[in-house]
């Protein structure tokens, strides 16, 4: 199952809105084949495995990361072909939520007499896909808040200069980050403040640019920023303006998507918002911020995640803090994370930290 695991590693971030999946196949103790779902639309991790057996699968035992499904989707039911194929045992990992697979699976391979084990390294198989495990069950998108600051905290200086706080080699990470999420978020303070490209710039070949989606209730950004010019990236601004107005209008002639969404006093409701990603196919999302846009994220209760590179500079108490004004005033009701973990990285500490 490890193995397995391995190789579903290979399609993260390609897959969505489907999971990642891997499977290996094993026969007189032996790896005799493996395979991972690549992309959407693409063969499913079982059938790529068992094509790769050929007759050797008759016999063997199938691990998989994910229960087979037994429905009828963008390709065939891979249950339907591991009973074909003669397979004698099947393991699985994780269990699907989509009630499309539920057991339904299980049950099937289980009446023409297939051995099913379940649920080894269910937690290791889980952690590949908390944004399809989460969308399914909540309708919502994972959500990443990362963000590069000072040891004090500070995403920029008074003055709102940040580059470069990261070193080099935590500015690659963050691209490889971009190149696993399907959006990546910042607001409008951001745009107006930096003209970022929000693009995925890494050397080695299969990369892609993630959905890039501004913040932006008001729509003063400039039609000219950098973002906005659409070759690169599926462009999106989210906005409380009617998509008919002139401003919109400008943005779509470049491009753009502009979505019209509701909100009060100024601010987006970020839950609509999300949901109307995940309806889009988009299930792990990015928030680069700035300040503002962490913080109305953090105090929505929509942040599962939070990857911070810390880098070991100060910029004392004018800085411009990363989480912004969350206002807690009794540290008994502070936002509270359930597991941290820390690396070095080029000289930065990069920390992951889970609400859940």
């Amino acid at each position: 199952m490890a193995l397995a695991i391995a190789q579903a590693v290979k399609g993260m971030g390609r897959t969505h809105p489907n999971p990642a999946v891997g499977a290996v196949i094993v026969k007189g103790g032996r790896v005799i084949a493996s395979g991972y779902h690549a992309k959407l639309g693409g063969p499913h991790a079982e059938a790529v495995a068992l094509l790769n057996a050929g007759s050797g699968a008759k016999g063997a035992t199938l691990y998989s990361t994910l229960e087979p499904c037994n429905h009828h989707g963008r390709t065939p039911p891979c249950s339907d072909a591991i009973i074909a194929a003669g397979v004698k045992r099947v393991v699985y990992a994780s269990s699907d939520p989509n009630p499309l697979v539920n057991g339904k699976g299980v049950r099937r391979l289980r009446s023409a007499g297939i051995e099913v084990a379940a649920h080894v390294l269910r937690d290791a198989a889980d952690s590949l896909n908390q944004p399809f495990l989460k969308a399914m069950k909540t309708g919502l998108p994972w959500v990443t808040a990362k963000a590069a600051i000072t040891l004090d905290g500070k995403l920029a200086t008074s003055t709102g200069k940040s580059k470069w706080i990261s070193s080099e080699a935590s500015r690659k990470i963050a691209h490889q980050l971009r190149d696993m999420v399907d959006v990546v978020v910042v607001g409008s303070s951001t745009v107006i403040a930096d003209d970022p490209q929000l693009t995925t710039r890494l050397e080695k070949k299969g990369t892609r640019n993630p959905i890039r989606l501004v913040l932006d209730p008001s729509l003063r950004t400039s039609p000219k920023s950098k973002l906005y010019d659409t070759k690169s990236a599926r462009t999106i601004v989210a906005t409380l303006e009617p998509a008919e107005s002139r401003a919109a209008g400008t943005l779509a002639k470049r491009g753009v998507e502009v979505w019209s969404m509701p909100g009060s006093k100024g601010s987006l409701d970020l839950q609509a918002l999300l949901r109307r990603l995940v309806k889009e196919g988009a299930l792990h999302v990015l928030v680069e911020g700035g300040a503002a846009v962490h913080q109305s994220f953090l105090e929505a209760d929509l942040v599962d995640e939070v990857v911070l590179f810390v880098a070991p500079k100060l910029f004392g108490h004018s800085g411009l803090t990363w989480s912004g004004a969350l206002g807690v005033q009794d540290p008994a009701k502070a936002l509270q994370f359930k597991t941290i973990d820390a690396v070095s990285v080029g000289g930065d500490l990069m920390i992951t930290a889970r609400r859940a």
